[in-house]
């Protein structure tokens, strides 16, 4: 299993930057990519973006590209996920999740993130 933790989460002035952090532990050289993902009041949850844990490519949804950028540090096991140009719009719970094969199978608890215009 792998265990997930983030943080970082808060409120932010539009326009403004936050970076969120996401712990993991426990079988994380099974990892294949790590992904965050968003889910705001009264919505399906959303792709953010992810990268390869081991390459340290990434992919973004359009929504977020060049404003977010996902980055990760292996020797620590931590994603990170730097938000900046935040728009009231981004406001959501954010979530990070693991894949070893197919699918997310792993997932934090979530952080909120709150962008007052």
């Amino acid at each position: 299993q792998v265990q997930l933790v983030e943080s970082g989460g808060g409120l932010v002035q539009a326009g403004g930057s936050l970076r969120l952090s996401c712990a993991a532990a426990g079988r994380t050289g099974s990892i294949y990519n790590m992904g965050w993902f968003r889910q705001a009041p009264g919505k399906e949850r959303e792709f953010v973006g992810h990268i390869s844990w081991s390459a340290g490519s990434t992919y973004y949804a359009d929504s977020v590209k060049g404003r977010f950028t996902i980055s990760r540090d292996n020797a620590n096991n931590t994603v990170y996920l730097q938000m900046n140009s935040l728009k009231p719009e981004d406001t959501a719970v954010y979530y990070c999740a693991s894949r070893l094969g197919t699918q997310y199978s792993y997932w934090g608890q979530g952080t909120q993130v709150t962008v007052s215009s």
